[in-house]
């Protein structure tokens, strides 16, 4: 079975957090759970994180951009991630060890 580039960022998103053995799990979708929630959700040294992974010049939809907002207003640290800026979260690991 072949994979989606938005799920090959996913994969390159969760090498580098059990790389640097931060807690992450994804939300299931299909239906289930509360609509916009971010592809992966991790916590690092207290800190929530929430992760929408992209491929190309896909961009969030409108309930994804609220629920990052959501996320942001509570204090938490969102990224939208690319194949293009996957090492924006290594930066913020490393900014915050």
């Amino acid at each position: 079975m072949s994979t989606t580039p938005e799920g090959k960022v996913k994969a390159q998103v969760k090498k580098i957090l059990d790389a640097h053995k931060i807690y992450h799990f994804s939300p299931p979708g299909m239906g289930l759970g509360r609509a916009g929630i971010p592809d992966i959700i991790a916590c690092h040294n207290g800190r929530f994180i929430g992760i929408e992974c992209k491929a190309g010049k896909g961009q969030p939809t409108l309930l994804q951009s609220r629920e990052l907002g959501r996320i942001d207003l509570a204090g938490g640290k969102t990224f939208v991630i690319r194949e293009t800026n996957v090492n924006d979260i290594v930066e913020f690991i490393w900014a915050n060890n």
